[in-house]
């Protein structure tokens, strides 16, 4: 089944298509460019909507919902924000459809249904959340509002791919509001930290945090930050992001608060999120040509047990033994699917976990049972061995670290080994060309500059690492001065 796939060396591109379908994650729909995440492929978003929940309300944040349309003057009102988005959005401008007098069985927009205000399907939600926060902010004792809204969002792309660019895609956005610059900047930062956190914990995905350009940033923000992740073919991709939007959209739809000391300011706001486009994250940065390779702490079934038997009698045996391990794995918090499905083999099974990513597989057959042992599996080193039935679940205890660890340090250690810092703009083109990955480069600070590279190369400046090089040199690109080195990379 998994040696069905195209290899990652052959064609990365098909690769990753192919796999999201055959590993039963996601499929194209009916409707143009949107996608259809399927069981398997929504356990692990649930996975990670729950970690990431739990993270924002640790800290203090809630769940609201706010609505899927927003009114085209209020979705102008913040122009900078408009125009952004501009290109990319769906418009609602009639409400109901009715019979083709001409063409019996057809429907046809009704011109009498005309909207009386256009509606923009929500882009972001910055405008209507805004508005909405005028009526609960009037003094300082309204702030601080902490609220994270689970929806969906439409940007009319054209060229899409599954999980990493669609028409209609899931994502949480997170929107605050502040009395001073100073709390905003810091609720940045946290929000930006609890990404990184999630990426490296979680995903197992190392990431490098920083801010973006002037040009990279979010239309109506006067800060981006974000983590960048690596993936396995040498392109970056933008993990998560976190605004500081200063007093702009409070400015557009005049949110102002009585301060302390009995004045009156508009308030600092930020917002922040992470979409559906992780699932393309994690499926690049650790899967191989057998198929999805998952860290356990976010794997929907992390051990799968398979029965190998003949006959009834056989089976009962061995389920008396699967069933007691797998209850006794529960109890320790780890998920388990014990498949004694008599409709496909024990070999289609295998193939079919191994294209699925469970971290481990235990096998059972009669010889097992005489011996009082398993065959235990890592999907990780594709490695097997046999375990006494006494020692499974402190065994798989710990190989659920060891896994989870194993995936984080390859993929750093693949991180790692594609930075590379270059002086010169030739140099720079060989490397992009022959490497990829990310390159440490000086840079100007000016967007003339980063649009001629862009331009040339298609590399963008992915971002200005917090923790980068802060020695002054020269651009590689014009010969003028550099503040520090920043990181460029082709990019998803």
């Amino acid at each position: 089944m998994a040696k069905n796939l195209t290899t990652r060396k052959e064609d990365y591109s098909k690769w990753y298509n192919e796999l999201v379908v055959k590993a039963d994650l996601a499929e194209n729909s009916a409707v143009r460019g949107c996608m259809v995440i399927k069981p398997y492929g929504y356990a692990i978003w649930e996975k990670m909507q729950a970690q990431l929940d739990k993270m924002f309300k640790e800290t203090g944040h809630q769940n609201a919902y706010f609505p899927l349309f927003v009114p085209k003057s209020l979705f102008e009102a913040e122009e900078k924000n408009a125009e952004g988005f501009a290109k990319e959005c769906a418009i609602v401008t009639h409400y109901r459809l009715k019979n083709d007098p001409d063409n019996k069985g057809k429907l046809i927009v009704d011109p009498d249904a005309k909207l009386e205000e256009e509606l923009v399907v929500r882009p972001t939600s910055e405008a209507i959340i805004w508005n909405t926060y005028k009526g609960w902010i009037q003094s300082y004792r309204d702030l601080p509002i902490l609220v994270n809204q689970w929806a969906n969002v439409v940007r009319w792309e054209m060229r899409t791919r599954l999980f990493l660019r669609t028409a209609e895609f899931l994502w949480q956005e997170g929107h605050t509001a502040h009395a001073t610059k100073a709390e905003a900047l810091a609720e940045t930062e946290q929000m930006n930290n609890i990404y990184a956190e999630f990426a490296e914990n979680f995903m197992a995905m190392p990431v490098i945090k920083g801010r973006k350009t002037e040009s990279e940033r979010f239309a109506g923000a006067e800060e981006t930050y974000c983590i960048e992740a690596m993936m396995q073919d040498g392109k970056a991709l933008q993990a998560g992001t976190s605004h500081f939007l200063g007093q702009n959209f409070a400015k557009a739809f005049d949110v102002k608060f009585a301060t302390k000391e009995g004045g009156l300011d508009h308030v600092w706001a930020t917002s922040w999120g992470v979409s559906t486009r992780l699932m393309g994250a994690l499926i690049m940065t650790h899967s191989d040509d057998n198929g999805l390779v998952l860290p356990p702490n976010l794997a929907p079934i992390q051990v799968v047990i398979v029965p190998i038997y003949k006959g009834e009698e056989q089976l009962d045996q061995i389920s008396e033994v699967a069933n007691k391990l797998a209850a006794d794995l529960r109890e320790e918090g780890i998920s388990v699917k014990y498949d004694d499905r008599d409709t496909q083999k024990p070999g289609w099974k295998f193939a079919q976990y191994e294209l699925q990513g469970v971290p481990v597989r235990i096998a059972i057959g009669p010889k097992d049972l005489e011996k009082g042992s398993v065959e235990l599996a890592r999907r990780d080193t594709l490695s097997k061995e046999f375990v006494a039935q006494t020692e499974v679940v402190e065994k798989v205890k710990g190989l659920m670290n060891e896994i989870q660890e194993s995936l984080h340090s390859k993929a750093r250690a693949f991180r790692d080994e594609h930075i590379t810092q270059v002086d010169d703009f030739e140099e720079f083109k060989k490397v992009l060309k022959d490497k990829g990955g990310f390159i440490s480069a000086h840079w100007d600070g000016t967007s003339e500059t980063e649009n001629k590279i862009k331009e040339q190369t298609k590399a963008t400046i992915r971002l200005i690492p917090f923790d980068g090089d802060k020695e002054e040199g020269t651009c590689i690109f014009s010969g003028k001065p550099s503040a520090g080195r920043v990181l460029f990379a082709k990019a998803y």
